[in-house]
C-alpha cells in the first residue's frame, strides 16, 4: 500500500475577476436549496448551497436555510464584482423566494426573475403520492 503524500492538494487561489453583470440559477428542491452566480457565459464565479453553509438533514429545506446560503453566495459574487444579476429560478422547493429577497438584501440589483423549471411532456413517472 502507497504512503500517502505529505501535504497533500494545495488549495487554489481564487482569481478576482471584474464582472458588473451575472446570472444567479437557484435551484430549490424538496431538499436542499443551491444557488450559483456566473457571468453571461456560464463561468461560476460564486456557489453555496444550505448544505455548504451548515445545514444538514432536513434543516436544508427550509426557507431560512435558502437565506443563508444565498447571502453567502451574493456576498462572494461581489467580491468578483457583480452589482447586477439575472435570476433564473428551477425547481418546487419552499427557498425559492427567500433566496431572491436576501440576494436583493446583500446589494445586488435584480434586472428580472425566470422560471426555468422543467416541465415533462409526459415522460418519466412520477414518485408515489404521501399517504400521511
Amino acid at each position: 500500500m502507497p504512503k500517502p503524500k505529505p501535504g497533500g492538494r494545495r488549495p487554489r487561489r481564487r482569481e478576482r475577476k471584474n464582472v458588473a453583470y451575472g446570472v444567479a440559477h437557484i435551484k430549490s428542491s424538496f431538499n436542499n436549496t443551491i444557488i450559483s452566480i456566473s457571468d453571461t457565459e456560464g463561468n461560476v464565479l460564486a456557489w453555496a448551497s444550505a448544505g455548504n453553509v451548515g445545514f444538514k438533514g432536513s434543516r436544508k429545506s427550509t426557507p431560512f436555510a435558502a437565506q443563508m446560503a444565498a447571502e453567502q453566495c451574493a456576498r462572494r459574487a461581489m467580491e468578483h464584482g457583480v452589482r447586477k444579476v439575472d435570476v433564473l429560478v428551477k425547481g418546487p422547493g419552499s427557498g425559492r423566494e427567500t433566496a431572491i429577497r436576501s440576494i436583493m438584501a446583500t446589494g445586488i440589483e435584480v434586472s428580472g426573475i425566470k422560471d426555468v423549471t422543467p416541465m415533462p411532456h409526459n415522460g418519466c413517472r412520477p414518485p408515489k403520492r404521501r399517504r400521511v
